[in-house]
């Protein structure tokens, strides 16, 4: 596992942590292996700011990219005793067909003190389109439950805009494509929207990335905990996970979550229409069915998380965070297999509901 060396002034280090919720960057420095890079860093995340093990938000200054990429998140996966949810969850999109970021287990010391294991997390941004020679697009971030492609909130509030809930990562040539997507999907009748939602997004992958969320089970990731791609060829949004760390039979807490606590529609205004077309939802069937015979399953599944967690066990006693608790960290492989085969078996029980009388 490689090591991420990270040195912070002690009275900018000391401000991060007794001002959580700022998100003012201090200048540092990062050390890998023989790579020297000047960075900005800052505290990331929402209820991890509370804990003691935090996560981190990078830029890269000097270089101004580090393998491709201008910014890098730090995840401490606190909540998730199993440490591999999060990237589990983005190779199953990868796997399916969604577009989504590549991370990878690391070792955090700051100052000469190590602070756990982390995930780092590629940023999906301009630089991330250009690693992959994907066309150029703008990218949107759903920062907020508003996101739910409604003209109302969670709570039934008329929005005060129609892109409330979302913030433009990167704005490619003026885009201004989001309003037009949410309106069509808000105004237009059943018969007109089944067939002008597809001139808009790329319903095929939009759909398969439905099936993912489903399997998974990421109550949040309908409405918030994704990202939008507007490909400047196809003209089309494409659509990408984020923070799935409560998934696989745990919620953003960690606690356990019941196999059948997300119905197989899922949840979202989007969602509810394209299954109210009848081509879209048999398309929809038949990409969760799909799935449900080669991705997801623990024959599947089982190698891949044992890789995982014989990857993280030799240093879950290096993070001051996991001493004594490495018993509970062997049990994850079985409690997400577990999870894998009664959340599959309900799922297939549900797909002929798919399919309208």
């Amino acid at each position: 596992m490689e090591k991420y060396l990270i040195f912070i002034h002690p009275s900018e280090l000391k401000r991060m942590k007794q001002n959580i919720w700022e998100h003012d960057y201090a200048d540092g420095k990062l050390k890998i292996a023989d790579k020297k890079f000047s960075i900005k860093i800052a505290l990331r995340g929402n209820q991890i700011r509370k804990h003691k093990k935090k996560s981190y938000h990078i830029l890269f200054e000097k270089p101004y990219l580090m393998d491709g990429q201008h910014e890098v998140h730090l995840n401490a996966e606190y909540n998730d005793p199993s440490l591999m949810r999060n990237k589990l969850s983005f190779d199953f999109f990868e796997s399916i067909g969604v577009l989504a970021p590549h991370s990878v287990h690391i070792l955090l010391y700051i100052n000469g003190i190590c602070q756990g294991i982390y995930l780092k997390l590629e940023s999906f941004d301009e630089y991330y389109l250009r690693k992959r020679n994907l066309p150029a697009g703008t990218i949107y971030y759903a920062t907020n439950n508003d996101a739910n492609f409604s003209l109302y909130t969670p709570e039934k509030n008329l929005k005060s805009s129609l892109e409330n809930g979302y913030t433009k990562k990167y704005d490619y040539q003026h885009d201004d494509s989001l309003k037009k997507l949410l309106f069509v999907i808000n105004t237009f009748p059943k018969e007109k929207f089944c067939v002008e939602i597809s001139k808009l997004l790329h319903v095929p992958k939009y759909l398969m990335w439905l099936a993912g969320v489903v399997c998974t089970q990421n109550f949040d990731g309908f409405i918030h905990n994704y990202a939008l791609y507007h490909n400047s060829e196809t003209e089309l949004f494409e659509i990408t996970p984020w923070d799935y760390d409560g998934t696989w039979g745990r919620d953003l807490h960690g606690s356990p979550l019941e196999h059948d606590y997300i119905p197989i529609e899922g949840y979202n205004t989007l969602t509810a229409r394209l299954m109210d077309c009848t081509d879209y939802r048999l398309m929809y069937k038949n990409s969760l069915h799909q799935i449900l015979e080669t991705q997801f399953t623990d024959q599947f599944q089982e190698s891949i998380i044992g890789t995982l967690q014989h990857t993280i066990r030799p240093f879950i006693n290096k993070d001051p965070n996991l001493k004594n608790k490495l018993a509970a960290f062997d049990q994850e492989q079985e409690f997400i297999l577990g999870f894998i085969r009664a959340r599959n078996k309900y799922l297939a029980s549900k797909l002929d509901s798919l399919i309208k009388k």
